[in-house]
């Protein structure tokens, strides 16, 4: 995940944006941080989701093949 200075400055520039408006300089950087976290949180997630297994209710692994093979892959 992200630094947490870099989360606070997000947070710092959506409220500057939201009362007092951004300069062009400060627009590019919360751009170029928005990008940062949500590449960042992408990653997080896909690293999640290679993790699981799916059970149906009878206790047999009904993990999609697709999803199988990417957990292969990292294996």
């Amino acid at each position: 995940m992200l630094p947490q200075h870099k989360i606070d400055r997000i947070n710092e520039l959506a409220r500057k944006s939201k009362s007092d408006g951004l300069d062009p300089k400060e627009k590019e950087e919360q751009q170029k941080l928005r990008k940062e976290y949500l590449k960042a949180f992408r990653g997080d997630f896909k690293n999640q989701l290679r993790t699981i297994k799916v059970v149906d209710p009878e206790g047999n692994d009904v993990t999609p093949e697709k999803l199988k093979n990417e957990q292969k892959r990292n294996h």
